[in-house]
């Protein structure tokens, strides 16, 4: 195996060296030259930076998140008093290794991006298009790296300081009148504590064991798959870039062997103590010994899979669900008999995957979160245009913005509109996604494979079904521009003088059941840091478009004098506006469609 290591890195340098056109040696004392200059000029300024930031955020902000993290739980209803008694009491154990945890993460990642960020892009100075490939080796990055390094730091302020206290904002609204609390029985809890102290014993031990057991295994099984995507140029190895980063992966492995089996390690406290939640959920004390031997049987039938090893697990695992069906591990013949079938099934396309096709690849083009993210700020600047040349953006919510940094209305109901027209268009073409613009359609097979991408992106499917279910004309989707800007939707009611051309109140209530769907999702993605960064961007680029279309005039009375037109525009009917100026929204409707 050391012999394959070391052929393997001898491959890496002879690339980068047919690159670079100098023999090996010198390839690897200039290689040696960038690990000193990213780790002892560039990294120890980028950790400084983000560190240092982060830690002053963290400790400047702790008074406030603990006073207000009190208030809220002490006013919220959505928990019943057993358990707000209970947060209240554990509260300080969270509060107090915030700061730690925070300033330790920071440190850690401040290393890691300060070594990691410039080095990469040294070495996309290689390119075939690139002159003088030594200068640039030495010089790309270390501008870049440390901006964005600042970025990572506002970004982190953001979150601290917006997303955190819209959470707990959240978590003290009032609560529906159908809607029930969030309680524990304390009858339930003697034996949730029970059953959790009995787990803890068996599962932490018994779970570390299997990860230690299967630690070997996941070595070599990991060393195989880089040296035969080294040798057929696939996965890491597929980019030249990436080549010695990929042989440096060889070299690391065991790091994350090592680091797998300590996760494994503490993940199995979490698997211990859910039995005290299973005996809640089940009020079955029973149920709750059950999940300790099943838990076993599930953490060896995930680490089996996940190595691809044998199916299923040579532990028992008990019915710990009241509406379970019973497995018995490899006894389960008829769960070995649903794999098989599926297996055959996508036999050829796992194939494909296993092996990284090439083809496939190329056929199915996967889109990064980064490209999704950056079509709906896209959306948001094209049809933010268009709604402010028509009078349904206020100017005073732009300049709040901007000045006052209030995002939360504008924030909400841009990129929900955005969405909006999205799922309008998607509906309308039959598409099995969404149809980010004319020529990108965004579906399971080929949507980024994240899970918080997914938690968002899944429930916009649906929303888009019940559009298409609904089946709108173009006078009503005209007509929910103006209400989805310039209303709140809480009742029918609200479009009874709006002129909405359907007098179907339940068919109002679907449509505003759906746009606050829409403006709730908005709001759980806006929590998160990049966007408060990105949107004050956008903002300031409609500010610019305000001033060039003379919405806004330089002295205070041309700019209250435009708000005032933008709420008239909101305030008068949409038959006036339809009669006026149809044409001009339908075919600016149009032009919003082109990008999400």
């Amino acid at each position: 195996m050391a012999k394959w290591v070391f052929k393997s890195v001898f491959v890496c340098f002879l690339d980068l060296s047919t690159l670079l056109k100098m023999d090996i040696k010198c390839c690897g004392i200039l290689i040696s030259l960038m690990f000193v200059w990213t780790g002892l000029v560039i990294g120890p300024v980028v950790t400084v930076l983000i560190s240092v930031g982060n830690s002053a955020v963290v400790i400047g902000l702790w008074p406030a998140h603990l006073i207000w993290t009190y208030y809220c739980v002490a006013k919220t209803k959505r928990l019943g008093w057993v358990l707000k008694i209970a947060l209240l009491v554990s509260l300080p154990v969270p509060l107090i290794l915030w700061p730690i945890v925070a300033n330790i993460g920071s440190l850690l990642g401040g290393i890691g991006y300060g070594f990691f960020a410039p080095l990469i892009a040294t070495f996309e100075a290689i390119g075939e298009s690139i002159t003088c490939k030594i200068y640039h080796c030495f010089t790309d990055g270390c501008i870049s790296t440390l901006k964005r390094s600042c970025t990572v730091v506002r970004d982190f302020t953001d979150f601290c300081f917006h997303s955190y206290f819209s959470y707990m904002d959240e978590l003290s609204e009032e609560i529906y009148p159908d809607e029930k609390p969030i309680e524990v029985k304390l009858s339930k809890l003697p034996s949730c504590i029970l059953v959790s102290l009995l787990a803890i014993p068996v599962d932490v031990p018994l779970i570390t064991a299997l990860a230690l057991w299967k630690s070997p295994f996941m070595l070599f099984r990991g060393w195989k798959r880089l040296l035969e995507d080294l040798i057929g140029r696939e996965g890491p190895f597929l980019e030249t870039v990436c080549v010695p980063f990929a042989g440096l992966a060889i070299f690391l492995w065991p790091l994350a062997v090592v680091g797998s089996v300590v996760a494994s390690f503490f993940s199995s406290f979490a698997l211990a103590l859910y039995s005290g939640v299973v005996v809640h959920q089940e009020d079955s004390f029973r149920m709750g010994l059950a999940y300790i031997l099943a838990a076993i049987s599930i953490f060896d039938e995930y680490t089996n899979d996940l190595l691809d090893m044998r199916e299923g697990s040579c532990f028992m695992r008990p019915k710990y669900r009241r509406n379970m069906i019973s497995s018995g591990g490899l006894d389960s013949k008829k769960l070995i008999e649903q794999r098989k079938e599926k297996e055959k099934e996508g036999s050829h396309s796992l194939k494909l995957v296993s092996h990284g096709s090439r083809t496939l690849k190329q056929a199915i083009q996967q889109y990064t979160p980064m490209q999704v993210w950056g079509w709906l700020f896209k959306s948001c600047e094209v049809n933010g245009r268009i709604l402010l040349r028509e009078g349904f953006i206020d100017v005073k919510d732009i300049e709040e913005c901007i000045v006052k940094g209030d995002c939360k209305k504008l924030g909400i109901k841009l990129p929900a509109w955005s969405i909006l027209q999205c799922l309008l268009a998607s509906a309308q073409s039959d598409s099995l996604g969404l149809l980010i613009s004319d020529e990108v359609e965004l579906t399971k097979s080929n949507w980024p494979k994240d899970k918080v991408f997914e938690w968002f992106l899944a429930p916009l499917l649906v929303i888009k079904e019940q559009i298409k279910t609904l089946q709108l004309g173009e006078d009503e989707e005209i007509s929910l521009r103006k209400l989805i800007m310039c209303y709140k939707n809480e009742r029918p009611e609200e479009w009874d003088n709006t002129g909405f051309p359907s007098t179907d109140t339940v068919r109002r209530a679907q449509l505003q059941a759906v746009i606050r769907r829409l403006q709730g999702i908005v709001g759980s993605f806006s929590r998160v840091p990049t966007f408060r960064r990105r949107f004050k961007n956008l903002v300031k680029v409609l500010y610019l478009e305000a001033i060039q279309t003379g919405l806004i005039a330089e002295t205070d009375g041309g700019s209250s004098k435009a708000g005032n037109r933008n709420r008239h525009q909101c305030a008068k009917g949409d038959k006036n506006n339809t009669d006026d100026d149809g044409e001009q929204n339908e075919q600016s409707s149009r032009d919003g469609d082109s990008i999400v």
